[in-house]
């Protein structure tokens, strides 16, 4: 049980729970599922952006209901250290409020950084959702992006970037997801 106290709204011909601070957030795991306005939803055809409902319905079943929505709290929160920015509705997390005390939180710090360094915007200090939004786009700005390209820019030895460029020169050149030649292990 919880002494949480819950605001309601009328709409639509019944009350719901307004959902308005962090504390309400927090605490939607103590209020009894018969006050939730839905406990499934289905993950298509409704307005809402689909990259983030396909990731709340963490067992891939079409629906997302409210033990995901708890479960997607859980972590959120345990992985910053400002959970207000779960609701402020800014337009990006500043990188001090990820919780870097906990190895997961210190994993999606250093994707952050890197992430942020592959758009040339190291040393920046908050990500967006613009940042985040196609690892396609991620992955191609970085030297050593998963396609098994090696291209010149990607070493920081002369000799190195020398050699690379005299085996695309002298072989066909496999193009990287960047879009820069590079050679492949073929």
């Amino acid at each position: 049980m919880s002494d949480h106290v819950w605001r309601f709204f009328r709409t639509g011909g019944f009350d719901q729970v307004s959902i308005e601070t962090v504390d309400d957030l927090f605490s939607l795991k103590h209020l009894d599922q018969k006050l939730w306005a839905a406990l499934s939803s289905p993950v298509k055809n409704i307005e809402f952006d689909q990259k983030t409902l396909e990731i709340l319905d963490s067992d891939h079943d079409g629906h997302i209901r409210a033990p995901e929505i708890l479960e997607a709290v859980e972590w959120a929160g345990s992985v910053l250290k400002e959970p207000e920015y779960l609701i402020k509705g800014s337009e990006g997390i500043p990188l001090s409020a990820i919780n870097d005390t906990s190895d997961e939180g210190r994993g999606m710090l250093s994707s952050a950084r890197q992430i942020l360094k592959s758009f040339g915007k190291e040393g920046a200090a908050v990500i967006n959702i613009e940042d985040t939004d196609s690892a396609e786009r991620i992955f191609d700005q970085m030297k050593f992006n998963g396609d098994g390209i090696i291209t010149a820019e990607a070493s920081e030895d002369d000799v190195v970037k020398s050699v690379i460029a005299d085996i695309t020169d002298c072989l066909s050149a496999d193009v990287d997801r960047s879009g820069n030649p590079g050679i492949s292990q073929e």
